[in-house]
């Protein structure tokens, strides 16, 4: 039998939701390519594709500062949270 996957909350509902319109965004911007579009055209939907991404990096970083992804019963220490921020910051 396969395991079960886990439950998800409302924030991790969001965040998927999020992710899955950037995913059509970047498969938009490979057709706008494909297809020669202008290059402001271009550009513009990249840049917001980057917003979409920043946007979800803080959104999934707000929800491991909160503790949602420790252990049962461990708490996120603030050397957590900085490594945290280091790793999405990159």
């Amino acid at each position: 039998m396969t395991p079960e996957p886990p439950t998800l909350t409302q924030a991790d509902e969001r965040i998927l939701k999020r992710l899955r319109r950037i995913e059509g965004q970047v498969r938009g911007l490979q057709r706008m390519i494909e297809e020669g579009r202008d290059c402001h055209e271009v550009l513009t939907l990249l840049s917001g594709i980057r917003s979409a991404l920043d946007a979800s990096g803080e959104a999934i970083l707000e929800q491991y500062a909160s503790g949602c992804r420790a252990q049962p019963g461990e708490a996120v220490t603030p050397q957590d949270v900085v490594r945290a921020v280091k790793l999405l910051r990159g």
